[in-house]
């Protein structure tokens, strides 16, 4: 009898052993979630006037999109009637220059057309969907520049004291909950509203106070929020694509934002696409969809070669000098997805 219950005792071990085996492969770790991807022919055509009579000297500028983590380009095609220049300037951006120092009789006219492959750019860490990011970035090498102030984003005593109401009221700890405190309060208090004057600038004071405009606006306060309290964040400009594919003209620029934590590396946000859909509040917190292509990175840019004038407060279209004042460039912007 001891010797039957002894089997059946080694039995039940070795059943349950295979059953524990078999569980084992039958609950694979969940999968990573793929990021979505977009791929679309962009074409940019600038159209430069005949500038001022006796002007000796005429610079354009006009911003290149670059390759990067989120972004193929390729197949650029550049049709000039002129010679010109691609430059790399700050931050990785990249422009097409051509100077001529005789002033041309006739506008000038560029085109520029580039397959682009923008992909999602996700961080599931800073959301609590990953441990740890995917995988390790590379260091920035402009992380200072990212703690600095701009222009328009001024770093002073009542920027500070606001972005320090935001996170106490939220009891916000660590970075990244003072960051998801600033994205909150930001998306709550400020309108998407194109309407009157002084929007569009990305002037902090300006959003502050009117707590409505683009998202220049909505992100001049992010990112000066962060950097106030400490926390690296960087801006990006470039071009919204329709969520509709297909093909068409794209009418107006779009930026977004990022902000560093030593826990997730570099988290995306877009606030004001979280407040113009409100469905997508939590999505907009850690990542960027595919729709977009960014064109340059940073505010108070310097071209390269360096313009006449002062640094742009974001390069997003041409811009162009007669003997170093700015000229009025005419645009267009297209897109014609792939099929």
């Amino acid at each position: 009898m001891t010797d039957l219950l002894m089997n059946r005792s080694a039995v039940w071990a070795g059943l349950l052993g295979a059953c524990a085996v078999l569980a084992s492969f039958s609950a694979p770790a969940p999968r990573p979630v793929a990021a979505r991807s977009r791929t679309f022919v962009l074409t940019t055509t600038a159209t430069v006037p005949v500038p001022p009579a006796g002007t000796k000297s005429l610079d354009v500028w006009l911003p290149v999109p670059h390759a990067d983590a989120s972004q193929d380009v390729r197949d650029l095609k550049i049709d000039s009637p002129v010679p010109y220049k691609i430059e790399m300037g700050a931050f990785g951006n990249q422009m097409l220059h051509l100077q001529l120092a005789v002033a041309p009789t006739a506008p000038l006219v560029l085109k520029l057309t580039a397959q682009i492959t923008r992909r999602e750019h996700l961080n599931l860490s800073a959301t609590g969907q990953a441990a740890k990011p995917a995988k390790k970035e590379k260091a920035d090498p402009n992380m200072a520049r990212w703690l600095a102030p701009d222009r328009l984003v001024p770093l002073d005593a009542t920027i500070r004291q606001q972005a320090q109401e935001v996170v106490a009221k939220a009891n916000a700890k660590t970075d990244l909950e003072k960051a998801r405190a600033i994205y909150e309060h930001v998306v709550s208090t400020v309108t998407y509203d194109k309407t009157g004057q002084g929007w569009g600038r990305g002037d902090i004071y300006y959003a502050c106070d009117a707590r409505r405009g683009n998202c220049t606006d909505f992100h001049a306060i992010v990112i000066g929020y962060c950097r106030s309290l400490g926390i690296p964040a960087r801006f990006s400009i470039g071009l919204p694509l329709p969520t509709e594919r297909g093909k068409g003209e794209i009418k107006g620029y779009h930026c977004w934002a990022e902000f560093y934590t030593t826990e997730t590396g570099w988290v995306p946000v877009d606030a004001s696409e979280a407040a113009k859909n409100p469905d997508k509040r939590n999505y907009f917190f850690g990542a960027h969809d595919e729709n977009r292509v960014e064109f340059t990175r940073g505010r108070d840019v310097e071209l390269a070669p360096k313009q006449a004038g002062p640094p742009l407060n974001y390069f997003v279209y041409p811009y162009a000098e007669a003997d170093g004042q700015p000229l009025d460039v005419a645009r267009k912007y297209e897109f014609a997805d792939a099929r």
